[in-house]
């Protein structure tokens, strides 16, 4: 509950020629005040400050007091409007609500839009272009969605409640067609914008209380030893689908994303504590620190590419084209060599995780290490895939128990 205080003073710094000096009226709420005049000037002699009133029985005197304990009582009507309104209370908006201000209408499009502003200045530093991405996608999505559910091009962030959202969700779900995962993402991005809303008090009620969703888990494909043998070994006719090969292989033996094998420079290959050759980068996704040791293979396709034109000029260990080019090459690939999957640029870090390394033992911790990720159960999504894995670990305790016997054959008798 705010505390409001009300308090009349003269303020003799304001005297004027007669003697008297202009009253005023400082209205704290939580510590924050404001100050009104009173429109009335009193001789300092006749005001009790201790008592806040003018001294005497006269008329004049009477007529005054009564004109100070109105101004007293509007303040604390105003102050329970305001409650009753379901409004934030602050010295800013209690005044208003005296003066008969109205409060500035805060436009949700408009701050959406100086949100994406911000992050745009800001893309290459703390955000990645995607994002951004993301951010503008979810703008489009709601301005549409004002339209298809109130017919208007804008609305006043106090108007969001938790219906709001539900729609919203139902909107991305129904009229987009969005899939749970990306609907939850876009309703996550819209809320960050609520958030801001909320911190400068322009929302009075979170209005994702009792809102819930949750990502659903996704099937990640990844390729077998024996698809990575066979994409390995075919040597194509045309030289940029060899050039592709190459650069899928890399990330599928060093768990890079696509955007992290663009960007890594010669300078980031150096030696590691085992003086052998590491990769010493940062992700481009969370700016988090990947160290990952370099396997033969992965040296041989370095040293393919060492005097490519594009690597020399750049300072790159790799000449990647596109991502768009990359996918599309890609699914050429999977169709010369007859593989069925989901053929992406980014199945090479999910074959990594599973087929390269989980797979063969390394520990899930120096695979979550080498991924880049911030949280470890991130890196436990590619565990729960590995069927096989879980086969091999336990064949080991099928040999140990192999030779155990029961120690009895006799059929037990009924417990007591």
């Amino acid at each position: 509950m705010n505390r409001v205080s009300v308090l009349f003073y003269l303020k003799k710094s304001k005297m004027v020629a007669d003697g008297t000096a202009p009253l005023y009226m400082r209205v704290t709420v939580d510590e924050l005040r404001i100050e009104l005049s009173a429109k009335y000037f009193i001789d300092p002699v006749k005001w009790s400050q201790g008592a806040g009133k003018v001294i005497g029985n006269t008329e004049e005197a009477r007529k005054l007091n009564t004109y100070v304990r109105n101004m007293e009582q509007e303040v604390y009507e105003a102050h329970r409007q305001l409650i009753q309104e379901g409004k934030v209370i602050t010295a800013e908006t209690l005044k208003n609500k005296l003066l008969g201000k109205k409060e500035p209408i805060r436009s949700l499009i408009a701050i959406f839009q100086e949100h994406n502003m911000q992050v745009a200045t800001l893309v290459g530093q703390e955000y990645a272009p995607s994002t951004l991405t993301r951010y503008k996608t979810t703008l489009k999505h709601c301005m549409e969605f004002l339209k298809w559910k109130f017919h208007v091009k804008d609305i006043d962030v106090k108007d969001i409640n938790h219906e709001f959202i539900t729609s919203f969700e139902f909107y991305l779900r129904s009229v987009r067609k969005c899939c749970n995962n990306s609907a939850v993402k876009y309703i996550k991005n819209f809320k960050k914008v609520i958030r801001i809303c909320i911190a400068n008090s322009w929302i009075n009620k979170d209005p994702f209380v009792n809102y819930k969703s949750k990502v659903r888990e996704v099937k990640r494909d990844y390729l077998s030893e024996e698809e990575l043998e066979k994409i390995s070994q075919k040597r194509f006719v045309s030289d940029r689908l060899n050039q592709v090969r190459d650069i899928f292989l890399f990330s599928c033996f060093t768990g890079l994303a696509y955007a992290d094998v663009k960007k890594l420079k010669r300078s980031e290959i150096n030696v590691g504590v085992d003086g052998g050759k590491w990769i010493f980068t940062s992700r481009q996704k969370t700016e988090t620190a990947s160290r990952i040791p370099l396997l033969p293979f992965t040296l041989q396709l370095l040293e393919r590419y060492k005097d490519h034109p594009q690597c020399v000029i750049k300072d790159r260990v790799l000449p990647v084209p596109s991502n768009q080019k990359m996918n599309a090459y890609l699914k050429e690939i999977a169709d010369i060599c007859g593989i069925t999957k989901q053929f992406t640029f980014h199945i090479a870090r999910h074959t990594f995780a599973t087929t390269v390394t989980l797979s063969n033992g390394v520990p899930i911790e120096s695979v979550s290490k080498m991924l880049g990720h911030t949280n470890l159960r991130t890196t436990q999504h590619y565990a729960k895939i590995l069927d096989k894995k879980v086969g091999d670990d336990m064949k080991i305790l099928h040999d140990k128990f192999s030779s155990f016997n029961s120690v009895t054959s006799e059929t037990p008798k009924k417990m007591l």
